[in-house]
């Protein structure tokens, strides 16, 4: 009812000033959905028909049985992925439930498509309980090449994704957690070198104990990074709380080297990486205790938790999670090409290996062209689904998970 009060239908009998009233794009944009199946093969006669379906079909499907890798070769399953959510935790509009969530899940289809030319359907569950929705997932999983989670809240992505990854022989993915973290590994090591340093000399601190911030951390430390101290609510996340989930007891583990204390604040000082995937608001006294030619990706949306009007004071490189401002940290530019890769070797799963590589290959891609408003390509950069592709596929051979 609401898409019809602000985009009303043309045969609704509203005239057309009201309509023009009410008119809104993104209605009109999304009217009927924003993507469709089509066939690969024609049906022009009988003949079409025998091959595609009965009796042809049936001689795919026996030597499938006998068989079971040539469902790679014979059907959909080598190109396509399944987009997974429940609607717990989509986009900053939090726990609006599966239906709400199709639009997203649609849109990150067609992103696949559009970026790394994978096809992807959109599958939006109604089930909250861990070990069902786990088990859903698994039983659809003979359909596709692999599987990326989407916008499932913490912490009870980590344990899906985990537990999902044992079940199944093809790649379990939770874009908002590993995407987010190839793209930001790619801009901070570019910034670094734009900066005349390298990971191992950067103090990072990471505003965030989500999906997105473990997932970082991980990665960050995986790469080299100097140190990293993760922050919550609560404020630096150490091994001396007692408040802290299993998730953050073992982030608590492997980050932190310095053994800070307190809130986030206490972090920033002499800190020479922000990275922000919390939203809320960071003090701009606490931003100008950073180090000289800091690194600020301040990636809340809409909101960053620093303006980039105030971080462009203290900072050498800013970035956000916006289209507006230079240096988007964009998960696009890594999902679609990690998934192609993946699927064009027949990966089992994906890698920290491959996720290092992602982001090399695309940092390499703007190697040459760095500056202070471009130390990570545009997603519309040509460039970014091949090179992304190539090193992920190597990576998968040299990890041991290709098939082929």
């Amino acid at each position: 009812m609401a898409a019809e009060i602000v985009n009303p239908r043309s045969d609704n009998g509203t005239d057309e000033g009201a309509r023009a009233e009410f008119f809104d794009p993104a209605f009109a944009l999304h009217r009927g959905g924003k993507m469709a199946v089509q066939a690969t093969v024609p049906l022009r006669g009988k003949d079409d028909l025998s091959l595609a379906y009965t009796p042809g079909v049936a001689k795919v499907c026996s030597a499938i049985a006998e068989q079971p890798e040539l469902v790679y070769d014979y059907t959909w399953k080598s190109q396509v992925v399944a987009v997974v959510t429940d609607g717990s935790a989509v986009l900053g509009l939090g726990d609006i439930g599966p239906e709400a969530s199709l639009p997203v899940m649609e849109g990150k289809a067609i992103l696949f498509k559009q970026f790394g030319g994978v096809d992807a359907v959109p599958i939006a569950l109604d089930c909250r309980d861990v070990d069902e929705l786990i088990d859903t997932v698994a039983r659809m999983a003979p359909s596709f090449g692999g599987i990326n989670l989407e916008d499932i809240s913490a912490p009870r992505c980590f344990e899906i994704e985990r537990r999902l990854q044992e079940r199944v022989d093809i790649p379990v993915f939770h874009d908002d957690q590993h995407g987010t973290a190839v793209v930001t590994l790619a801009a901070l090591r570019n910034a670094a070198r734009l900066t005349g340093r390298t990971l191992g000399e950067l103090r990072a601190v990471i505003s965030g104990a989500g999906a997105a911030g473990v997932a970082i951390a991980r990665i960050l430390v995986e790469a080299g990074i100097g140190d990293v101290a993760v922050c919550d609510r609560k404020g630096i996340v150490s091994g001396d709380r007692t408040d802290l989930t299993d998730v953050k007891r073992e982030l608590a583990g492997f980050t932190n080297k310095a053994g800070l204390t307190g809130p986030l604040e206490v972090a920033l000082d002499g800190a020479d990486v922000f990275i922000g995937v919390s939203g809320g608001t960071v003090p701009e006294p606490a931003v100008a205790k950073m180090a000289e030619n800091c690194l600020i990706f301040a990636m809340a949306n809409p909101n960053p938790e620093i303006h980039p009007d105030v971080a462009h004071k203290y900072a050498a490189v800013v970035a956000t999670g916006r289209s507006d401002f230079p240096n988007q940290i964009n998960n696009v530019l890594a999902f679609p090409g990690i998934f192609a890769g993946a699927l064009q070797v027949r990966a089992s799963r994906i890698t920290e290996g491959m996720k290092i590589a992602a982001a090399e290959a695309l940092a390499a891609v703007v190697a040459d062209e760095l500056s202070a408003d471009k130390v990570i390509p545009s997603p519309f950069d040509e460039r970014v689904a091949p090179a992304v592709t190539a090193a992920v596929a190597a990576a998968a051979r040299a990890d041991g998970v290709a098939r082929r």
